[in-house]
């Protein structure tokens, strides 16, 4: 059964892009086809997989036009991973589609008909609670929030969460969150060690699985690759293929 995630959290720099490249990859790896929608105007999931300026409009022209998302969709470096690349239009989306009618559902029209083909569509938001978040919570089945281990994660959770809850009850009564993800992980330090137990007592949906602080994870981007391809032995490799076990065992209903 195809499933629609989205990969949100209006905060920046909580490893929303590598979450996504990276459980892409992993999951890709375990036979699975997935597909990508790089959903934020700033191109970061785009250009982490070697995509650096691709004139793609695609996912625009879908939102805006109602062209076919599927012209839009480019094959990747990774095993059974493709990709819908953002491009800087994307950014002129907020204001464009706000005297659209039915404005929120534009993303979810779009993808429906892709969601034969694909395994797992991940949807890379931007860090923003703004049309194209909401289009994206409005398209998915699910939502996975990375929450970088930080003073003030759980105000960043909470008023999201808040958000999950309003889309739930005005526009996709489906949407649930599938999993918190902690990530840049230290584990030498109190405040991980806090901001983990905190994040934990609140959510009980909190993966098992912590992403730790990686050099490897920071590099792999600027070589446009994986991490798991750029370093599959390395912590945030494992992690990252931890991850993808744990979440396609709560996807299938086993619940650890």
């Amino acid at each position: 059964m195809s499933q629609i995630i989205a990969i949100a959290n209006q905060k920046g720099g909580v490893g929303k892009t590598t979450t996504t490249v990276s459980l892409a990859a992993a999951i890709g790896k375990m036979n699975k086809n997935v597909l990508i929608i790089d959903a934020d105007p700033q191109s970061n999931a785009s250009s982490a997989i070697g995509f650096n300026s691709p004139n793609n409009s695609a996912l625009y022209d879908s939102l805006l036009n109602n062209y076919s998302l599927r012209n839009g969709i480019m094959s990747t470096a990774m095993e059974r991973v493709s990709i819908v690349p953002s491009a800087p239009e994307l950014a002129g989306v907020e204001v464009e589609l706000v005297s659209h009618l039915a404005r929120e559902y534009r993303m979810q029209n779009t993808l429906e008909s892709l969601r034969e083909e694909y395994d797992l569509i991940f949807i890379d938001c931007p860090p923003s609670l703004g049309l194209l978040t909401v289009n994206a919570l409005t398209a998915a089945d699910s939502v996975l929030i990375p929450v970088q281990c930080e003073y003030f994660a759980l105000e960043g959770l909470k008023h999201l969460s808040n958000t999950v809850e309003l889309i739930q009850k005005n526009l996709n009564p489906k949407l649930k969150i599938c999993g918190i993800l902690l990530t840049m992980y230290d584990a030498r330090t109190n405040l991980s060690r806090d901001v983990e137990l905190e994040v934990r007592a609140h959510f009980n949906e909190t993966f098992n699985v912590v992403i730790p602080r990686s050099i490897r994870l920071s590099e792999a981007p600027s070589h446009g690759i994986s991490v798991l391809d750029y370093d599959p032995e390395s912590a945030g490799a494992v992690a990252y293929n931890q991850l993808a076990e744990e979440f396609l065992n709560l996807s299938n209903g086993h619940h650890s």
